[in-house]
């Protein structure tokens, strides 16, 4: 019996019964590709943060880095930095006398004897003798947080306490003879480039003043960097001439050429005590907080601090400055809001009424803690000794006379660590680093 429509029924099961047998073949090949392209993406980068990485991170770290620095820079919903409201215990404040601040850490210091790294080269010798002791840049209770972040990318250089001079670092005679010869020749350069800004300027209407005084000053600028130019050129050379001078500054860059295999930046590292002080204050705040401490500065060369006071009024000015110790360190508060500081400060003075740190909340966002090595506060009698010093008029600070290095300490400092007053030590020119960026453009 043919039934209407009997014969369009049956080819419609076909196609759906082929339907459904080709659905699992489908789900199993789009998981298939789902895995491959899983295992082949790349793992998501963490956010940018304010500050860089350290150069001692390396790159299996960086995203850990990140991470921590995103939880430094979180947004809490409340003012924070320097618009927060806090209360600044005593214990971080200056005292009456604003020089006895400085005078507790030149004690602290004179009770250990420690030397003074002068430059690179003397850091590198004393963390391989351990006696400086490193800071890992991301810890499980702290980050260095932009560690560093002002050095320049100068070459290395061995720095004369003496007479303030920079000489830089070569592996080899030749090396130096290189870098004399171009530093000659941008000498000449911008000799010519003063010249013929003089010509110009010469050579203009009376009536356009003000383009002259432009060229002219455009001279003068090239004249002083042609200067400067060979005035290094000279300085090294004396240096690179002189054989046992010469001796001195190629082992001292071989030092560093092996030390930065092996572990990197210098400006991480921290004398034993110091260290475990800094340790024990992140864990603190960590487990207050469930936020990394940033720390911003630990040892710093002379060479450094130098070159850090010319840009950073935070920055002590004087031949012994308490980041040379090895001692310091700085605590980073920008992200903080107002609770937040105010724990941490509380931290702080119970380290320090206990006598074993002295501290500052500085105006620029940090607070500045001195480790007392022995976990003591030093004597009263060395404090007064070197009260004594800092208040010494420069005319007093001689060579050859009693105090030496402490003497010239406190008579170039003649401020304290707040101070905002002109720099006394020597410093580089705005001719110099010019000229210097200039040669290593070339």
């Amino acid at each position: 019996m043919n039934e209407p429509g009997h014969g369009r029924q049956q080819p419609r099961k076909r196609p759906r019964a082929w339907w459904w047998l080709l659905v699992p073949a489908l789900l199993v090949a789009g998981l298939a590709v789902f895995h491959f392209q899983r295992r082949n993406v790349a793992p998501a980068a963490a956010p940018e943060s304010a500050a860089a990485p350290p150069p001692a991170v390396v790159p299996s770290e960086v995203n850990s880095w990140r991470e921590a620095a995103r939880l430094v820079e979180e947004d809490r919903g409340q003012p924070i930095g320097r618009a927060a409201r806090v209360h600044v215990p005593a214990e971080l404040r200056h005292y009456p006398d604003k020089k006895r601040f400085l005078a507790l850490q030149v004690a602290g210091w004179m009770e250990q004897d420690y030397p003074i790294p002068k430059d690179e080269a003397d850091l590198a010798r004393m963390i391989d003798r351990g006696e400086m002791v490193e800071v890992p840049a991301i810890g499980k209770d702290h980050i260095l947080y932009g560690v560093g972040a002002n050095a320049t990318g100068e070459p290395l250089v061995h720095y004369d306490s003496a007479t303030g001079q920079e000489i830089p670092l070569y592996s080899r005679y030749d090396l130096f003879e290189d870098a004399a010869a171009q530093w000659s020749a941008t000498a000449e350069a911008r000799k010519a480039d003063a010249a013929a800004a003089s010509a110009q300027a010469a050579k203009l209407p009376r009536a356009q003043t003000r383009k002259r005084r432009a060229l002219l000053a455009e001279g003068r600028r090239a004249g002083e960097e042609a200067a400067a130019l060979e005035k290094q050129r000279r300085e090294a050379a004396a240096w690179y001439d002189d054989p046992d001078r010469r001796r001195t500054l190629v082992t001292e860059r071989q030092i560093l050429d092996d030390l930065a295999q092996r572990i990197g930046r210098l400006l991480s590292f921290l004398r034993p005590p110091a260290r475990d002080r800094l340790l024990e204050l992140a864990a603190r705040y960590h487990a207050r907080f469930a936020r990394p401490l940033p720390v911003t500065s630990l040892v710093r060369t002379e060479q450094y601090q130098r070159q850090l006071g010319e840009t950073n009024p935070n920055a002590t000015r004087i031949s012994i400055p308490p980041h040379t110790t090895g001692l310091a360190y700085d605590v980073y508060y920008h992200y903080m809001p107002g609770p937040e500081q105010d724990t941490l400060m509380e931290m702080v003075a119970e380290d320090e009424r206990a006598g074993r740190v002295e501290s500052l909340r500085e105006n620029r966002d940090h607070i500045h803690i001195f480790a007392f090595a022995d976990g003591r506060r030093p004597p009263e009698t060395l404090v007064a000794e070197a009260l004594g010093v800092v208040r010494r008029p420069r005319t007093a600070a001689g060579a050859g006379q009693p105090g030496g290095a402490l003497a010239l300490a406190a008579t170039r400092a003649g401020r304290t660590k707040l101070s905002s007053g002109r720099a006394a030590s020597p410093r580089k020119t705005a001719p110099v680093k010019r000229a210097r960026q200039r040669a290593r453009a070339n």
